[in-house]
């Protein structure tokens, strides 16, 4: 059962940290400078350049990161019987919040859809719009999503409904001018945003010569066992296209080497992504089996919290509402 710590959760804005060279750029607590490879976040109270951090997979960050004092409690909204113990106590968690995306137009149609950029239909948006609320009070610092369309609208629509009203910005690093471009020049307006940070390592596993065809008319082709197999093994591919074990190695690198990263210098985050590229990370986080993964299913617009506190991931379910986090998140055995 979830702890009653996220009923009113939301996280505390630290002191900025200004450079004098580079765009220079503060959304809330994470403070971003754009440099000639990528962006710079200057994460927690103070930073040293030996704890730079870069990675050589797809886009270039370096991150600098320090013992974060963030509490998951919102010291304004807490009972005022709240010990200075108990602060003291949560002020090491982080929230880590997945989300698989809302129905796409291809979900809609029982297509595969695997990296085709399909957007969400009206369901879909409704479904994220019902996450936001369900999270709408825990703490969130920054959003990583993958580079598909509807993961990215699910995460914006989700912050739509966030108590804090922060505005989910897009970071753009894809060239030098992109970076320029994107540029805000007010920071009154910077700490009332977040930095949303899309990568390609979390689209959802692709799906070869599968993708576009109808599911049901492909298992009538193939025959049902074959389809089965394709879909929910976990190291078997369909044609030309990955398997979970593929999906799993690149999206939980991708987690280890920046999302983990962030949450161990006490920032919260979420994650927007993927049946497959979620279900990878979930393996990861409680440590499931090969063959205990491929019977995990996640509903689409689902929203999943995991606290991370002294090194470890504890699961605490689904939040069923801006006051309550005691539904786990549906899973299923999936028979096709």
């Amino acid at each position: 059962m979830a702890n009653a710590v996220f009923h009113q959760a939301i996280w505390i804005l630290p002191s900025h940290h200004l450079q004098n060279s580079g765009i220079h750029q503060e959304f809330g607590n994470v403070s971003v400078k754009s440099i000639s490879k990528g962006f710079k976040f200057d994460l927690g109270l103070s930073m040293s350049r030996n704890g730079g951090y870069s990675s050589s997979k797809g886009n270039s960050f370096a991150v600098e990161a320090s013992t974060s004092q963030n509490s998951v409690v919102d010291p304004i909204s807490a009972p005022s019987n709240t010990s200075s113990n108990e602060f003291q106590k949560k002020s090491s968690e982080a929230a880590l919040i997945l989300i698989r995306h809302g129905e796409s137009l291809w979900n809609e149609k029982n297509l595969f859809t695997g990296c085709v950029d399909v957007p969400l239909t009206k369901k879909g948006v409704e479904e994220a719009i019902e996450a936001g609320k369900r999270i709408s009070n825990i703490p969130v610092d920054i959003i990583y999503t993958s580079s598909l369309i509807r993961a990215k609208m699910t995460a914006m629509l989700a912050m739509t409904q966030h108590r804090r009203r922060k505005v989910p910005i897009i970071m753009h690093n894809e060239s030098e001018q992109a970076r320029a471009w994107s540029q805000i020049f007010s920071e009154d307006t910077m700490r009332q945003c977040i930095p949303v940070i899309t990568a390609w390592q979390l689209n959802e596993r692709m799906y070869g010569e599968l993708q576009g065809l109808n599911k049901q008319e492909t298992a009538d082709r193939f025959g049902k066992e074959k389809v089965h197999e394709w879909r929910r093994s976990y190291d078997i591919p369909p044609p030309n296209g990955e398997s979970l074990e593929m999906c799993a190695e690149r999206a939980v690198a991708y987690f280890k080497d920046q999302i983990e990263t962030q949450l161990r210098s006490g920032k919260h985050v979420m994650i927007a992504a993927h049946g497959n590229s979620l279900r990878s990370i979930i393996m990861y986080l409680d440590k499931l089996t090969s063959q205990e993964v491929i019977s995990l299913e996640l509903s689409t617009g689902i929203p999943m919290l995991y606290i991370f506190k002294e090194g470890r991931f504890s699961r605490r379910g689904s939040p069923a509402g801006p006051t309550e986090a005691g539904v786990y998140a549906y899973t299923r055995v999936c028979n096709f």
